[in-house]
């Protein structure tokens, strides 16, 4: 490495007439527009345009207005006409607001006394920044969520703290003992922050009477076990959020000209790294305000050495939007050497040589520094591969008798494959990694790079690759390699072509012919297909595979409509001698088996419950949950127990697939559904008897004649019952974490997302 930082040092002085250095927004440079500079302070807050305080200084979007309130000293700046202060607005395209804490207290007889939570939706043109924030719970007894929309989309996400005594506490420690922390997604517009206990406190009261839920900026928060009472006296917290002007590429907003934010001749365009969006900066050789028409200035590079390379033998002339050298009085120019004295151009010759000797020097150099990295780089490949647990896999599937040069892919196919993981190569991202189409001896794959795996993780991971490639199993997409020499694993399985159930049921447009719409009869395959999965996983696999996150949106469909479950991330292999694993709560909201996240035991009724909400997606075409939706329906899982107990099912189907003919097998597999979604596992199906009742279905709906005569064993068992029985889940109780009240806080949207 010493070599290699001297050589890059040698090429920047003898290659480089200029060097840059990124600066920080001017003091003396104009923020506001010349008829509001009074404006463009508020207290200690500099306010540059494009915001702004009145309508007169014309802010450039009505989202970027921003009020300076005067009755405190010194004056504060709020977002828009809320109470959300903002302390810092930066040019760069963040500012910092001052969010509420959410906290959830109990008497000592266990009632609840005050539970609030914080709902926050940005303007347009501004996200949450996910790098620099995190989501944070304190407490001894308690869980926490934070969703709502990102993109066009939803998430969620949570933690969970326990523990027995303050002193289980840790100054600046929260890993879950009485503060835990987790990251959210990018490109999130809507947080929503809900929380609960588990036993209301009851076993901690003595010294935790509250819990507390917020999202806040990494740096600006450490926990201490005094945080137990000093959160509750209403201390707000920053929290960082990203701004752009506008939802557009740079060349698409220059094809807008009237819109286009960077109209000054010394502004241009770029784009940042997260969102769809673009944003504005000074040329080089300027600074300012790139908003303002003239916002960007000239700047005098002679006056600060550290923006011009001229040396102590010459002069530095200012130029717009530059500079440049000239020697002193008695000095001469000599190549690319600087200036010299005039006497010293007699060894003009002796110089040459001497240059010469330089560059072959320099040449050597440049060759040695290439082999050193090309060695260091099948080092770091080598050492990946270790760590990644490359050598156990290797011996594992020869084990298995497996051909490990067909399974083990390297790092430099898969970057060749991917146009080396160029973002326009992504199909897909999610909680465990992203996924990206890439081309192997000319077939479409899909390779999936996974977020970073710990040490005490590679033989789980290496297991996961060894059953992974042995199954074998017509509906499951199939696992084709892996590749270990990254940083991260990377898998690659097969690229299914017609998109996710999820896509088919929530996101396309309304289908003008039968091939592409989503009949009953493909909908009922799909469920007996992944059902018929979920029981070879769970019984007839090498060993007991519980997925863990069965969804709509890892159900892909190819152009025959045919159901192939993938993503096995989160999956948990369950040894035979465990019934059932004690682990941390992971999952989706909306299809998490509520018993799963009350006690964190996770079995194979798990997947059962998930299961369930999928089929409540096929019956109904409806997100399992939805923020947009009236308060009873936002847990539509619930909703559609409540409906079907109310004997008023046909309310919440999907017209599309009622018809005279199949109202009777609609209403078994709404019967099917409710006993999957019981609260308690122990009172629901096997995923096997579930593929059995489906598949009776299935063969009576090939088969109308026998429609009324065929009766399933397993469906007397799990009969629709009048709502009176207690442990038939959500109906007569309510889910942890979902009945928290609310103190609200929106921000006004001008514009439609």
């Amino acid at each position: 490495m010493g070599i290699s930082k001297e050589f890059q040092f040698i090429i920047i002085l003898l290659m480089l007439p200029t060097t840059f250095f990124v600066t920080s927004f001017p003091a003396d440079f104009p923020l506001a527009k010349p008829n509001c500079i009074a404006q463009s302070q508020c207290g200690n807050i500099s306010i540059p345009y494009p915001f702004g305080t009145t309508q007169d200084c014309n802010y450039q979007h009505p989202n970027f207005w921003v009020t300076c309130n005067q009755t405190f000293n010194p004056p504060k700046l709020f977002m828009q006409d809320t109470t959300i202060e903002i302390t810092n607005i930066s040019p760069d395209g963040q500012l910092k607001l001052l969010q509420y804490i959410a906290h959830d207290c109990y008497n000592q007889d266990g009632t609840r006394n005050t539970s609030n939570g914080p709902f926050i939706r940005l303007p347009l043109y501004m996200t949450v920044n996910n790098t620099a924030n995190k989501f944070t719970i304190v407490g001894c007894d308690t869980y926490g969520f934070i969703n709502g929309r990102r993109q066009n989309g939803n998430y969620a996400t949570g933690c969970i703290t326990t523990c027995d005594g303050v002193g289980d506490l840790k100054q600046g420690s929260c890993t879950g003992v009485g503060c835990c922390q987790t990251s959210i997604p990018e490109d999130v517009w809507e947080v929503d922050v809900t929380m609960g206990s588990y036993n209301n406190n009851s076993y901690v009261w003595a010294f935790n009477k509250c819990n507390y839920a917020f999202l806040v900026e990494e740096s600006a928060f450490t926990f201490s076990p005094e945080n137990f009472t000093n959160l509750r006296n209403g201390k707000e917290l920053p929290m960082v959020v990203d701004w752009a002007v506008g939802n557009k590429t740079c060349e698409e907003a220059r094809a807008i000209n009237s819109t286009y934010a960077c109209k000054g001749p010394n502004s241009t365009c770029y784009e940042p790294t997260n969102g769809y969006s673009y944003r504005c900066r000074c040329k080089d050789g300027y600074q300012g305000n790139p908003y303002l028409y003239e916002g960007c200035k000239d700047i005098d590079e002679c006056k600060d050495s550290k923006l011009n390379n001229c040396t102590e033998n010459e002069y530095c002339t200012n130029t717009v939007a530059g500079f440049y050298c000239t020697c002193h009085k008695g000095y001469k120019k000599e190549g690319q050497g600087g200036c010299v004295r005039g006497e010293s151009l007699a060894y003009g010759s002796l110089a040459a040589g001497l240059a010469l000797g330089v560059i072959v020097i320099l040449l050597v150099i440049c060759l040695i520094y290439l082999e050193l990295k090309r060695r260091s780089s099948n080092k770091e490949k080598k050492k990946n591969f270790l760590q990644n647990g490359g050598t156990i896999l290797q011996e594992k599937l020869k084990q298995i008798e497996r051909n490990t040069s067909r399974l083990i892919y390297s790092l430099t196919e898969l970057q060749k494959a991917t146009n080396n993981f160029h973002v326009n190569m992504i199909i897909g991202q999610g909680g465990f990694g992203t996924v990206y189409k890439g081309f192997i001896e000319n077939k479409i794959v899909a390779i999936k790079q996974s977020k970073e795996v710990s040490s005490n993780q590679v033989d789980q991971f290496v297991n996961e690759i060894v059953v992974l490639s042995q199954i074998n199993h017509k509906n499951v997409v199939k696992l084709l390699g892996c590749c270990l020499e990254g940083q991260v694993p990377l898998l690659v399985y097969e690229f299914i072509s017609n998109g996710t159930l999820y896509e088919h049921l929530h996101c396309k447009q309304p289908k003008t012919t039968n091939d592409d719409f989503l009949n009953w009869d493909r909908r009922l395959n799909i469920a007996l297909e992944t059902a018929g999965v979920l029981s070879y996983l769970h019984t007839d696999a090498f060993t007991t595979i519980i997925h863990r996150d069965v969804k709509s949106s890892n159900i892909l469909l190819d152009n025959n409509f045919t159901a192939k479950v993938s993503d096995f991330g989160a999956s948990k292999l369950v040894p035979l001698d465990q019934p059932h694993l004690t682990i941390t709560v992971q999952g989706t909201f909306g299809y998490l088996d509520p018993e799963y996240m009350e006690t964190s035991q996770l079995t194979e009724k798990s997947d059962v419950y998930s299961f369930g909400a999928v089929l409540v997606e096929l019956l109904t075409g409806m997100r399992v949950v939805s923020r947009n939706r009236p308060e009873e329906e936002k847990n539509f899982v619930m909703f559609f127990v409540s409906k079907l107990r109310g004997k008023r099912l046909f309310d919440v189907l999907d017209d599309g697939i009622v018809c005279e003919e199949n109202k009777e097998q609609l209403i078994q597999v709404a019967n099917l559904a409710q006993v999957c979604l019981n609260r308690k596992g122990k009172d629901r199906p096997t995923m096997k008897q579930v593929a059995m009742e489906l598949g009776g279905l299935k063969r009576d709906r090939k088969h109308p004649a026998n429609e009324h005569n065929y009766k399933s064993q397993e469906m007397d068992l799990y009969c629709l019952d009048d709502g009176s029985n207690s442990n038939d889940g959500y109906g007569n109780s309510t889910s942890t974490g979902y009945d928290t009240s609310r103190g609200h806080i929106i921000l006004p949207m001008n514009d439609a997302r």
